[in-house]
């Protein structure tokens, strides 16, 4: 890309009254110069079957065309039109609760032929009007896309014959690998396969899971098959990807393989949203991010979606929306939108606020990004095509993710309910608040060499092959990080029967054969450890407590980092680390808090030689190198205290200001503040 895109979405269809020409001369003030537009206004682009109306469309091109701002189309496809679901109710998505009813967004089956047909009708017609204009730059396919739930009976049908296909029409193969003989679940003739939707066999459940997110894979491409006939070469394809939401942005996505539906893109796009005010940290920024920026191998991705004003309670401080749209530069983003240009003055998503207010009236919020969009335009080319190399990779499972779906770690006390992505986001954000950035790993990628050390969280279920690589690349001269609740199954959730955790005990130098939780006082001692004092008004915990979940580790050839401090597990490991080859593989048997994973990580990056400067608390440091071939720093000051730091390196500018940095000085951060420094 040639240049930062900074955006909105913009929805002429919904204003009250007719302002485009003032929104554009207000754009063009905020240095707006891309607008994404179409992605859910299908009723309107076709108020009745066969009848368009692309007047809004067309009239919105028009005038950013003129003034000089750029489009990014979105197929219409996410919100269904009235009209479909009245005459075709079985385009409605069937899912575990039965049909959905009309009235909310997404509720469509993507696999429905009659849905397919109008879908594809729609989007030719769009790229009709919209592909050969000067003013589009891309197009997003769909959005937010996941299969929600569907699974009606042709869905099931399908299930079916992809079984047949991968077990090569051998039901005892299949009988065997899901262990479906329990509870009289064997299939003796694939005609007699019943309604997955009420199967009690977990193995069996995941798969259709499996299945269920190559649909989302599948569709994706076929939309973008229907785009590719029509957008010029220098015109993007992308997808609005988002993740586990929890109130916000949270883990990895449940409902989707992002890394194989990345595919149908050119390059990547995002949603990232997050808490703000206070609880402002960046951590889902980060996050995200890493997910983005590795869905199609390390390329610089767009975000297409963050918030303005958003939630009430997400209205940011003075600062914070400019420390986030650096926040997002700093990971690799060559694009920072926001949902959206205005507040929308009825439906459901009144009160999620858009840059400007119900009354269209400048704020503080849209003053912000006055002063975002004039530096993105004056120092853009110094902070364009951010590329980074990092040392360190999360491995990110999405078989694992659904099989802890159905078997969680109960948890205890401290923590109850974890899931697999409180596993991902406790390993991911220390890392984060240590200042060591991380990349993410699928089991199938192919490049576990390019890092000295690869995080792996509760790799519950995983084929022998990735176990194997994993084992060669310790052997080699890496670096492993294992979280409990690994190697426990293979990649159909079957537990393995050998010595856990399965294959990884060779490199890891551990077994175990019991776990159990954590009840009342099991604290850890041992030189990650600490002191293991108790924490003020807490009766029942320590400061280096076991917090969730506890395998009972037999160290072989491995060094115990740590044991519990138990009457009755005190001979046993918690924290592990082998050498093995040229490389260590570290094992962490149960959940310990912050700083006790924090020692660990210190312990291995200084065996592997990754760079850890942790020293300023608050202030988050990430880094990667620009178009001109330099090195920049992002400094960001996620504090309402000014904060002063230490720069450690080369001699520098401030890429915003200026201002010339010497090497091995100290220079200043305000609340909430960036500093950008180019060597």
């Amino acid at each position: 890309m040639r240049h930062l895109l900074f955006g909105t979405a913009y929805y002429d269809e919904y204003m009250p009254y007719d302002r485009l020409d003032e929104d554009v001369r207000m754009m063009k003030n905020a240095g707006i110069n891309v607008v994404r537009i179409a992605e859910s206004t299908w009723s309107t682009c076709e108020p009745q079957p066969g009848v368009f109306d692309f007047s809004h469309v067309e009239r919105v091109m028009d005038a950013m065309e003129q003034a000089g701002i750029q489009v990014i189309i979105g197929t219409p496809t996410y919100a269904v039109p009235t009209w479909m679901a009245k005459a075709h109710p079985e385009t409605m998505v069937v899912t575990e609760d039965g049909q959905a009813g009309y009235g909310h967004r997404q509720l469509m089956d993507i696999t429905s032929p009659m849905y397919r047909f109008y879908a594809e009708r729609v989007i030719r017609e769009l790229m009709k009007v919209s592909a050969h204009r000067k003013c589009v730059i891309g197009f997003q396919l769909d959005n937010e896309t996941k299969h929600y739930g569907t699974s009606g009976s042709n869905v099931q049908q399908q299930f079916v014959k992809y079984l047949r296909e991968k077990f090569q029409e051998d039901l005892n193969a299949m009988n065997l690998a899901f262990g479906l003989d329990y509870w009289s679940n064997c299939l003796n003739a694939w005609e007699d396969f019943v309604d997955v939707r009420t199967a009690c066999n977990a193995s069996l459940s995941a798969e259709f899971e499996k299945f269920q997110r190559m649909l989302v894979t599948e569709f994706l491409q076929w939309e973008a098959d229907i785009v590719n006939e029509y957008r010029r070469e220098d015109q993007f394809v992308t997808q609005n990807f988002d993740y586990e939401w929890r109130n916000y942005s949270y883990g990895i996505q449940p409902d989707v393989d992002q890394h194989q539906a990345a595919k149908a893109t050119t390059i990547a796009g995002t949603d990232i949203y997050h808490p703000s005010q206070n609880q402002l940290t960046g951590k889902e920024i980060a996050f995200g991010g890493s997910v983005a920026r590795s869905l199609k191998d390390g390329q610089n991705y767009l975000l297409l979606e963050t918030q303005a004003q958003g939630k009430v309670h997400w209205l940011p401080y003075r600062g914070q929306l400019r420390l986030q749209a650096y926040s997002h530069l700093s990971e690799g983003a060559n694009s920072v939108m926001y949902w959206h240009w205005h507040s929308i003055h009825n439906s459901v998503e009144t009160y999620w606020k858009g840059l400007l207010s119900h009354d269209f009236a400048e704020n503080d919020t849209y003053r912000e990004a006055c002063r975002i969009g004039k530096e993105f335009a004056e120092k853009g080319d110094r902070l364009i095509n951010l590329k980074k190399k990092n040392d360190v990779a999360l491995l990110a499972s999405n078989i694992s993710l659904t099989g802890l779906k159905y078997f969680p770690p109960e948890a205890p006390l401290l923590n109850p309910g974890i899931q697999y992505n409180d596993i991902v986001r406790w390993m991911y954000d220390a890392l984060y608040e240590m200042n060591v950035e991380c990349d993410i790993l699928w089991p199938e990628s192919e490049n576990f060499d390019d890092y000295k050390i690869i995080i792996v969280p509760a790799f519950y279920a995983a084929a022998d092959e990735v176990l194997e690589r994993l084992n060669r690349f310790v052997e080699s001269g890496g670096h492993i990080i294992v979280s409990f609740k690994s190697a426990f199954c293979d990649e159909n959730l079957k537990v393995n029967s050998d010595e856990q955790p399965h294959i990884l005990n060779h490199s890891l130098g551990i077994r175990y054969h019991q776990f159990t939780l954590p009840r009342g006082k099991v604290g850890l001692t041992g030189i990650v450890a600490g002191s293991g004092k108790r924490v003020a008004g807490e009766e029942n915990r320590k400061e280096t407590a076991a917090h969730a979940f506890m395998e009972l580790l037999i160290p072989g050839d491995a060094e115990v980092l740590a044991s519990y401090e138990h009457y009755n597990w005190k001979e046993y490991a918690a924290i592990t680390k082998n050498r093995y080859g040229k490389g260590t593989a570290t094992y962490i048997g149960t959940m310990t808090d912050a700083e006790v994973l924090k020692n660990v990580y210190r312990l291995v990056m200084t065996e592997a030689g990754v760079d850890v400067s942790d020293e300023h608390a608050g202030v988050i440091i990430h880094k990667g190198t620009n178009d001109y071939g330099n090195t920049v720093r992002y400094y960001l000051n996620y504090s309402p205290e000014e904060k002063q730091v230490f720069y450690r390196y080369g001699d520098a500018v401030d890429v915003l200001t200026g201002e010339n940095i010497p090497a091995a000085s100290r220079m200043n951060l305000e609340p909430w503040g960036v500093r950008i420094l180019e060597e």
